[in-house]
């Protein structure tokens, strides 16, 4: 079984399927999630290393599978930092002190920082749901492939 609901016929993906029985909220939640991955200010990598980061936190598996864990040799300091703070949110997002915010402003904008905080806590609630409702990657699936997106290119969130 791919979740521990069946599928859907609304959306392309496991996820998007399980989803579908509600398709009140997986309209809005995939126009959320496009606006992440096509009209951010923060890099495609910066997002991919802090959603990496976060699989592993809330343990959801398709959202795992779809590139394995982050990739530990940072070559931006902005991505290291954003992945730090995604750690930090996995561990306890209530122990997350004005201190550390203060640091990520440092590096980046206020827009940047409101994205970052918003981006983390979406692919939270993301993999939080495929973790409750026991969503599989779908074998041979093209989220396997180390890329987020979908068959329509578009993004598939958690």
């Amino acid at each position: 079984m791919s979740a521990h609901l069946p599928l859907s016929t609304l959306g392309t993906t496991n996820y998007e399927r399980v989803m579908g029985h509600a398709p009140h909220v997986l309209g809005p939640w995939s126009a959320l999630e496009e606006t992440f991955f096509t009209r951010s200010l923060l890099p495609a990598d910066l997002l991919e290393q802090v959603r990496r980061t976060l699989a592993l936190g809330h343990g959801c598996a398709y959202c795992q599978a779809k590139a394995g864990p982050p990739d530990r040799s940072h070559a931006s300091l902005r991505t290291s930092l954003a992945v730090a703070f995604a750690e930090a949110f996995a561990a306890d997002h209530r122990a997350i002190e004005a201190s550390q915010v203060q640091m990520l402003r440092e590096h980046f904008s206020d827009a940047e920082l409101v994205e970052l905080v918003a981006f983390v806590s979406f692919m939270w609630a993301g993999g939080s749901f495929g973790k409750v409702l026991g969503i599989q990657p779908a074998p041979a699936s093209p989220l396997l492939d180390g890329q987020i997106g979908n068959a329509s290119g578009r993004a598939s969130v958690e």
